[in-house]
């Protein structure tokens, strides 16, 4: 992937005098050494803003869109899931359960493993892993047995988390602390490419097969899941051959180590609540759209032709990542979360309160909206944490886990009182993303964004 102009001074980092490594802003030294902690090779640091941190950053944003790729499209799987097992909405949203309580569960472990064994084999490994889960999707087609799907997609998930763990954090302080959130949201935008694309191939290959034979056959998503099997045991290969500088933290003293903990950053806590509730609004609100835009007084669509609308969702948030990396570099990222909280709170009462394509519509744009959120909210609560930078990334990666609870209860409160009022569970997430986004920081994040502003 090319990295144009306009991004390189988002990759910059102060040399150090030695010449063998390089600084950021964060206490975060960049060295010559490859991903992997015993990899013999070497590949030297270039200038601030050279060819290798942009091909660092490049081949990070290629793992952003493989997750992405992979979660979106179980906004597919669920429909088709539900039809094919005759499920409820509470059942059928034990897909996201499995999958995001995956990060709940393996993060920590995850964090374990990169010390242990480096990002690029951590990599490596969480590619492997997502191929096995994929793998598993065609014997439980072939059984015919819901559970199986389920501990396919939990392995599946893992994998996942394994890649979130090791790139968020490395994305973000690859370079000045100020630029982590841009440098953050613009990864975060080929990951939406991946959400927007992920739903059109499941359309093609899952829903429109449907409906042609006229019944919700499991096997349908045999082929689908065997080509990202196929996908990801390429990729590790190719990342077994890569040579990527290493991103290792500069330690604090052992007395400062002892006496600090992830628990002591204010902003930490609260924006790992804040991912946990993000992310369960988003996913909630993606799983629930097919099944929406299916109802007569929405949009009474075929399933296939929703399926293909869930891109424009996820497309939404695509475009508004890539607005949303220029507009931060210019206004404070707390200001620009809090308005999108905002406008996310009014356009799901819109879509509550109306019908057609109204309603349609407004829910789609809560997209371009949610766009800057987790990268905003994981630049903000990462910043400043030193030596703690690894294990707070991996607590804001285990607050994932609101993707599996948020959506078992919208589907409970669905099931309740119907799939347009349920819309109000994500809501009620976006209220507490403005409050974080307005009174979560402390004293030294608006002064030093204040100071960056007034010197930039």
């Amino acid at each position: 992937m090319v990295i144009g102009p306009a991004i390189e001074s988002w990759l910059k980092v102060p040399r150090w005098k030695s010449g063998s490594a390089a600084f950021s802003a964060n206490n975060n030294l960049i060295t010559g050494r490859d991903m992997g902690m015993h990899s013999s090779g070497s590949a030297e640091v270039g200038a601030p803003g050279g060819a290798n941190h942009q091909f660092a950053f490049g081949v990070m944003t290629s793992l952003f869109f493989i997750w992405g790729f992979i979660t979106a499209l179980n906004d597919i799987l669920i429909p088709h899931l539900k039809a094919a097992f005759d499920l409820s909405y509470t059942q059928a949203m034990l897909v996201q359960f499995c999958f995001f309580g995956a990060y709940f569960l393996v993060s920590p472990f995850a964090g374990k493993l990169l010390e242990l064994m480096g990002y690029k084999r951590g990599i490596i490994i969480g590619l492997l892993t997502i191929a096995t889960g994929c793998g598993l999707f065609y014997p439980a087609a072939e059984l015919e047995a819901y559970p199986a799907f389920l501990a396919g997609l939990f392995i599946l998930a893992a994998g996942v988390a394994m890649l979130q763990v090791s790139a968020n954090p490395y994305v973000s302080i690859l370079g000045p602390e100020r630029t982590a959130a841009s440098r953050l949201i613009l990864a975060q935008a080929i990951n939406s490419l991946g959400h927007t694309l992920a739903p059109m191939f499941g359309a093609i290959l899952i829903l429109a097969v449907t409906a042609e034979s006229g019944t919700a056959s499991a096997k349908a998503v045999q082929l689908p899941y065997l080509l990202l099997a196929g996908v990801m045991v390429s990729t590790a290969i190719v990342f077994f051959f890569l040579r990527l500088p290493v991103v290792s933290h500069v330690e604090q003293s052992t007395a400062e180590s002892a006496r600090d903990s992830i628990w002591n950053h204010k902003p930490l806590v609260l924006g790992a609540l804040g991912i946990f509730l993000y992310v369960g609004a988003e996913v909630t609100i993606g799983s629930f759209l097919v099944n929406y835009f299916a109802q007569p007084d929405i949009a009474g669509m075929a399933e296939a032709e929703a399926g293909h609308m869930v891109s424009y969702y996820w497309g939404a948030a695509m475009v508004g990542r890539f607005v949303g990396a220029v507009i931060t570099r210019r206004i404070a990222p707390f200001y620009v979360l809090g308005f999108n909280a905002l406008l996310s709170i009014c356009l799901i009462l819109v879509s509550v309160m109306s019908s057609g394509h109204i309603a349609m519509w407004s829910i789609l744009a809560v997209g371009f909206f949610n766009s800057i959120m987790f990268p905003t909210i994981f630049s903000l609560a990462i910043r400043g944490l030193g030596s703690l930078t690894g294990r707070g990334s991996g607590l804001l990666c285990q607050a994932i886990v609101g993707g599996a609870i948020l959506p078992v209860i919208q589907g409970a409160v669905a099931d309740l009182i119907g799939v347009q009022l349920s819309f109000i569970v994500p809501a009620l997430c976006y209220v507490y993303i403005g409050w974080y986004a307005i009174w979560g920081q402390d004293g030294k994040t608006v002064t030093a964004f204040k100071m960056g502003a007034s010197g930039a």
